[in-house]
């Protein structure tokens, strides 16, 4: 589509974003394109300026251009501040290259602020494409993946209810999570998806100590009591209603095993028609039978 209007006045004039995907752990994946990117940028806006030197110090790389080359921050505490002061820069014709830590910015990391309004104003956008812990967890998990969908950190809170409306979702699911919260997180899931799901937790993809965990949920919270460390990718098998069994015996069995837990039966109830997706009614009717 033509651009018109005061929009495609500014493109012509204008700077351009270039967002870049660092590598999510190993440096070694740097493509040549972000290495000339870093070398030349006359602008760079990084989620953190200290990690950024950092890499490029591990890479043998002097960032900027020139003597008038800057580095900025851009992280989510200032993003509201910042993104309106580089628009400014964009539209004076500087071109900006906005980092983050790991990975694309604007997914599960700030950007998307700055995105949107470039698009507003008709300033190009543009993408220097690099890994993503996303489809390297997915195609390392062994889970299905000619569909799948991403879910980035699961809420903080809410987490039970966030879980139990994707407990019917037939694609492959990837989730980011904290090590601090991956039990509370596999335990939350265990129940909304059953213990049985088949799920991964991938940790420090690409880096040394890179591990994959494969299992079943339930035996996944097990592995999670212990003290796990770095960053971490969970990888869930979508919903197989094929698999799942909805004979009254086996919901009621269902509901007796959430009771066995500890949850109450009118909520052991409704968490089982919200995971096997059946009418509540049906398992109200299979337990009091």
């Amino acid at each position: 589509m033509t651009e018109t209007g005061t929009g495609a006045a500014a493109a012509d004039t204008a700077g351009t974003l270039i967002l870049a995907g660092l590598p999510i752990g190993n440096a070694a994946d740097t493509p040549p394109r972000l290495r000339a990117a870093l070398e030349t940028a006359e602008l760079v806006a990084a989620e953190d300026t200290r990690r950024l030197r950092q890499f490029a110090a591990r890479l043998g790389l002097r960032i900027g251009g020139g003597p008038g080359a800057r580095v900025v921050s851009y992280y989510d505490a200032n993003e509201s501040r910042r993104a309106p002061e580089l628009l400014a820069a964009l539209r004076a014709g500087t071109d900006v290259l906005l980092v983050t830590d790991a990975g694309m910015p604007g997914v599960s990391d700030p950007g998307y602020r700055l995105v949107t309004a470039c698009v507003d104003a008709g300033v190009p956008v543009t993408s220097i494409p690099g890994p993503t812990a996303v489809t390297t967890a997915l195609v390392l998990s062994g889970l299905p993946t000619d569909r799948f969908c991403f879910e980035g950190f699961a809420p903080r809170k809410g987490a039970a209810n966030h879980f139990a409306a994707l407990a019917g979702e037939r694609r492959t699911m990837v989730f980011f999570e904290s090590p601090r919260r991956l039990g509370a997180t596999l335990a939350a899931m265990a129940a909304a998806f059953g213990a049985d799901r088949r799920a991964a937790v991938c940790r420090e993809l690409t880096k040394t100590f890179e591990e994959v965990r494969r299992g079943p949920l339930g035996e996944l919270v097990e592995w999670a009591a212990g003290e796990v460390r770095g960053e971490i990718t969970i990888v869930v098998a979508g919903d197989d209603p094929a698999s799942v069994p909805r004979e009254p015996a086996d919901l009621a069995a269902a509901v007796a095993e959430r009771e066995g837990e500890g949850v109450p039966r009118k909520q052991a109830i409704s968490d089982v028609a919200k995971r096997l997706a059946v009418p509540k009614r049906a398992v109200y009717d299979a337990v009091h039978k």
